[in-house]
């Protein structure tokens, strides 16, 4: 076996939340581009079935299976989907998350409701996620948190505070089912710089090319670009594949040196 074996996924299903668009995408895509059949989850279908026919061009396999994360039930629907149709689950990546109205903001002005949507977007559907898929998978599986760089700024996130704190949660619950599930279950997080999806755009206000050279200049970058949801990709299929079968318990910053 070469290096280059390790890195393949052939015969591996993975689920993938939030695969619409943005991150999500990028790492379904990765994980299809590597040899694994893909099932596909948001709340929008038809971002999905886009992904589905670029996974189908690759030629692996891959449903689609829409579910809104928020409510514990639809990941037993949703594991059981994949079940059905392709009777094993290899990998789980729990991505869905973001902001859930695209606004930053102050914690001390943060209202109890806005609070607990970010939790429950960003904490609670990946301990459920978590949860489900360690009932259901098979053993050595792989788990993949996506949190974010933010979770590792211990002077704070000003007017960003839920979701840093959302995130700084799901690397501790990241490090302690690794604990829990090990050895039948590795599980891991990798956590994202700044990637000019969707969402960012909207939280940061970047539409226009001036205010993206502002925000250039207000997120010093040492390696001098935004990420790519393909830079995410990447890292997944690491943490999913046996390259990385001594490794669990981790969150791996892919952010540009911020």
């Amino acid at each position: 076996m070469t290096i280059l074996d390790l890195f393949q996924l052939k015969d591996n299903v993975a689920v993938v939340t939030g695969a619409g668009k943005g991150i999500g995408k990028g790492i379904a895509i990765a994980l299809a581009e590597a040899g694994s059949d893909v099932v596909l989850s948001s709340r929008t279908e038809d971002d999905l079935k886009e992904v589905q026919k670029e996974i189908l061009d690759i030629g692996r396999e891959s449903i689609v299976v829409p579910i809104d994360v928020t409510n514990p039930e639809s990941f037993e629907i949703l594991s059981e989907k994949a079940l059905g149709e392709f009777g094993r689950i290899d990998t789980w990546v729990n991505n869905a998350g973001g902001l859930p109205d695209g606004t930053p903001r102050y914690l001390t002005k943060t209202s109890i409701e806005e609070f607990e949507a970010q939790i429950n977007l960003n904490f609670s559907a990946v301990f459920n996620g978590c949860v489900t898929a360690a009932r259901k998978m098979v053993e050595g599986g792989t788990i993949v948190n996506i949190s974010s760089s933010s979770s590792k700024n211990m002077r704070g996130n000003l007017k960003n505070g839920p979701y840093g704190a959302s995130k700084a949660a799901v690397n501790s619950l990241t490090a302690t089912l690794a604990l829990e599930l090990a050895p039948k279950i590795r599980v891991n997080a990798i956590a994202p710089g700044p990637i000019p999806t969707e969402n960012f755009k909207d939280s940061m206000n970047m539409h226009t090319d001036e205010r993206e050279k502002e925000l250039k200049k207000f997120i010093p970058i040492p390696l001098n670009r935004w990420g790519s949801p393909e830079d995410i990709g990447a890292a997944v299929v690491f943490m999913a594949s046996n390259a990385s079968s001594w490794v669990t318990g981790q969150c791996l910053f892919v952010d540009g040196g911020t």
